[in-house]
Parts: structure tokens; C-alpha cells; sequence
């Protein structure tokens, strides 16, 4: 038996609720499966803010890089208003995914055939849809400096070294190759210079994955084939706000944002969490979906602890769970967010 420590980090809204599902299908899979999980929780965001005037407190990064794996619930707090711009849950998710290097995030997009109807995109359409997402997570403009905000104007700035754009286009040949190996590259580099390294960086990077297809696109020609022609994408490799915007319109396929698990790999400890946000209009009430929370975990336990098998009985269980209609609120059912957990236990 391997025993792995395992940090949990609620966070804000509806974060702890989903983080409880997910902890019990985590430590189930990898009980059944022959190994143990220690399970740490420790704050941050709004929560971490309120009790420590820091978004991301020393003893929680401390315990984080520690681990062997972290999972996230959410962060963000509209209600915070105090809180000066360094301390915003938001920069503290920023500063944690920086501080474990963890550059690399990586967001599956894989349909449910029972919820077809769920989705606004026609059902012919979503046939054979299976696309990843890989998003440089750790520069860009979410990051770069100068940056300020002056009575009259303001100023961010988009920056990328080469070093940054091939580790990023690595990560997104070699997922393409255990896939259909075809790598879409997104930029804007008929207006942006940082664009053009962009393309040229992975141009070069393609060359030493011969068996895998690369092929150049424009975020606005991106967004737009998402949703006529999603099942032509394999991978999409893209730089950290285009990724951020993309990969939410991909969850639109899938009927929910609520559906969608991600991964941010790259440094010594990965850092997994569902793509949606806090929700604070409807924490406390019971009725988050928790299925992207519980696939986030399936990815912890594939990515972060190289539990395979276990990883897929706990994917497997969801898509029972889906197709036997336990649905959440946002798909259209009435099943609570522990009856979702549940029934994935149940289904295991």
C-alpha cells in the first residue's frame, strides 16, 4: 500500500461543498485500488482573507508544496470588498498555480451522450467530440509587467520568453500523441508580435514530434470553430488568456461548466480543480453539481499520483451516474450535490 498526502483547499462558495464529494470518491478509488490518502484541508481566498488578512497564507503554500498532490474547490468572494488588489482570492489562486510552477493546464472536453439535449449546440454536432485544452498558465498577460491602474488610464502587458512557449507546446505534442495527434496552435499573430514568437517558438517545437499534426490558428477563427466544428479538434495549445476565455466556450458542449475537471501540471506538485467558479448565489443551498469537482479528483489521482486505474473507475462511475439520470440542478434534475457524490460511490 502507497500512502500519498493529499491538500484540500475549499475555498469559497459553493468550493467546500464540491470539495466534499470529491474527497470521499478520491480516497474511495484509491482505497479500493490498494493505496491510502492523508487529507489536509487548509483555507484560501475569501475564507483564507477573513481569518488571516492573506489570500494565500504561508501555512497553506507551505502545506501545498509540501504535498503530493493539491486539490482546489474554487475561490472568489463578491462580498469582499476590502481586501487591496494583492490580497483578492483571485490573486491568490494566481500566486499558489506560480509558486508550485505549475504551468501547464489542462482541460479535457469529452461530451456526455445522455445530455446532448443539454447543450446549445446541435447533438449532430457534438458527435465524436473529444478535445483537450492546454493553456499556459504561469505568464502572459495575467502576469506580466509593467501593470498598473491610474485615475486615467491603465496598462497590462502580454509578454512570453521562448523558453515559456516550448515548454508549454511540449506538454501539448506529447498529450497529442497518446490522442488523434493533432496539435491546434492559437495566437493572434496577424496583430500581436507576442503572437508571431508565439508561432514561430512552436513551429520550431513541432519538429521534433514528426508524427504529430500542427496546425496554426486565430483565436477569433477558434472561438468560432468551437462551436460549428468541434469535433475537428484534438488539441488546442494556446497562451494564458486565450486559454482562459476558449476553454470556457468549450464547456458549453458539454451542457455545464458545472460538468468540466482541469489540471495544472508542470512543477513538482500538480494543482486540480473543477473549471467553475465559486457560484456564491447558490452556496449553502445543496444544489451544486459536484461532477466536475469529482473528475478533478479522477485527474489528481491520474496526473498527480499516476493512479490510472483508479482514475478510470472514478470516470467511469460519473458517466454511470449521468447516463442513470442523477442530475444536478444546472442539468435539468433534482438531485443535491451529496446525492451526485452518492451515487458515484454507489457506482464504483
Amino acid at each position: 500500500m502507497t500512502a500519498f498526502r493529499v491538500v484540500l483547499l475549499p475555498g469559497d462558495g459553493i468550493g467546500p461543498e464540491v470539495t466534499e464529494q470529491a474527497r470521499w470518491v478520491m480516497a474511495f478509488a484509491a482505497d479500493a485500488h490498494g493505496h491510502s490518502l492523508t487529507l489536509e484541508t487548509h483555507p484560501i481566498g475569501a475564507a483564507a482573507y477573513r481569518q488571516t488578512k492573506k489570500a494565500l497564507p504561508p501555512a497553506t503554500l507551505q502545506a501545498a508544496t509540501r504535498a503530493a498532490a493539491v486539490f482546489l474547490g474554487a475561490v472568489g468572494d463578491p462580498t469582499l470588498t476590502d481586501a487591496p488588489h494583492e490580497e483578492r482570492p483571485e490573486a491568490g489562486l494566481l500566486a499558489l498555480r506560480k509558486a508550485l510552477g505549475a504551468f501547464a493546464n489542462l482541460r479535457p472536453v469529452k461530451p456526455y451522450p445522455s445530455l446532448a439535449l443539454r447543450s446549445p449546440v446541435r447533438p449532430e454536432r457534438l458527435a465524436d467530440v473529444d478535445l483537450l485544452v492546454v493553456r499556459e498558465l504561469t505568464g502572459g498577460l495575467y502576469f506580466g509587467q509593467p501593470r498598473f491602474k491610474d485615475p486615467d488610464r491603465a496598462v497590462n502587458t502580454m509578454k512570453y520568453g521562448i523558453d515559456e512557449i516550448e515548454r508549454i507546446a511540449r506538454v501539448a505534442f506529447q498529450a497529442a500523441r497518446g490522442r488523434r495527434k493533432k496539435v491546434t496552435s492559437v495566437d493572434k499573430a496577424n496583430v500581436l508580435e507576442v503572437s508571431l514568437l508565439w508561432r514561430e517558438t512552436v513551429t520550431t517545437v513541432a519538429k521534433q514530434f514528426p508524427d504529430v499534426e500542427l496546425e496554426h490558428m486565430l483565436v477569433d477563427t477558434a472561438a468560432m470553430r468551437l462551436i460549428e466544428q468541434p469535433a475537428r479538434f484534438d488539441v488546442l495549445l494556446t497562451e494564458n488568456l486565450f486559454g482562459d476565455i476558449l476553454s470556457d466556450e468549450a464547456s458549453v458542449l458539454s451542457g455545464s461548466l458545472g460538468l468540466l475537471p482541469s489540471a495544472s501540471v508542470g512543477g513538482g506538485v500538480g494543482l486540480f480543480e473543477p473549471v467553475h467558479g465559486s457560484a456564491p448565489d447558490i452556496a449553502g443551498q445543496g444544489i451544486a453539481n459536484p461532477y466536475g469537482a469529482i473528475l478533478s479528483g479522477a485527474m489528481l489521482l491520474r496526473h498527480g499520483l499516476e493512479l490510472e486505474d483508479a482514475a478510470r473507475q472514478v470516470e467511469r462511475a460519473v458517466e454511470r451516474a449521468i447516463a442513470d439520470a442523477v442530475l444536478p440542478h444546472d442539468l435539468g434534475g433534482t438531485a443535491t450535490t451529496q446525492e451526485c457524490g452518492d451515487a458515484v460511490i454507489a457506482r464504483m
